[in-house]
């Protein structure tokens, strides 16, 4: 019997996270055709970007959340791990957007939020630059964590940012965008 009260109590309070997941919604506004704009493309690496990042606005995020870690990641780069291209952490719970904004040029984060080394080797956005002739993925992830920072070192990989993210996640909101040169 007290085994069934455990079960359904952990039902419900999956049951209540998945309501919360549910309203969570991440958008890209202005970008309708659901590609990336030119001049958000890299300036680097055979693409004449001005290195630009999208507008990320997010709305239904879970009342418990803490803090929040955006990301957007090329899955399909063509180096047998993908592509990260920006992760803002440790973002304020009341957090609901990141506005467009160039690296070195605009400063949009909230105070205490951090920006980890992305895969061109710099903290910040890294626009997309798919080979030519290729069609790319860019996934944008919102997480709603239930920690106020994540515990990172100096420097982190993505890779850990990825585990301890997942570690203390509630949700997450997710929206692609192609890219295509």
């Amino acid at each position: 019997m007290r085994h069934l009260f455990s079960s359904a109590a952990v039902l419900l309070s999956l049951a209540a996270s998945s309501a919360d997941a549910a309203d969570f919604r991440v958008s890209v506004p202005g970008h309708e055709s659901g590609s990336f704009a030119a001049e958000e493309y890299f300036d680097g690496f055979g693409c004449a970007g001005v290195n630009r990042s999208p507008e990320i606005v997010w709305s239904g995020a879970p009342a418990d959340a803490k803090s929040f870690v955006v990301t957007v990641y090329d899955p399909d780069a063509p180096t047998g791990s993908g592509w990260w291209h920006w992760i803002a952490a440790d973002l304020p719970a009341g957090t609901t957007r990141l506005p467009a904004h160039r690296p070195g040029v605009d400063a949009i984060l909230p105070k205490g939020a951090i920006e980890i080394r992305n895969d061109y080797g710099k903290a910040g956005w890294g626009g997309p630059c798919p080979p030519v002739g290729e069609v790319h993925r860019y996934e944008i992830a919102v997480t709603a964590l239930k920690v106020d920072r994540l515990p990172l070192p100096a420097d982190p990989s993505a890779a850990l940012v990825g585990y301890l993210t997942r570690a203390n996640a509630l949700a997450t909101a997710r929206a692609t965008l192609l890219g295509r040169r």
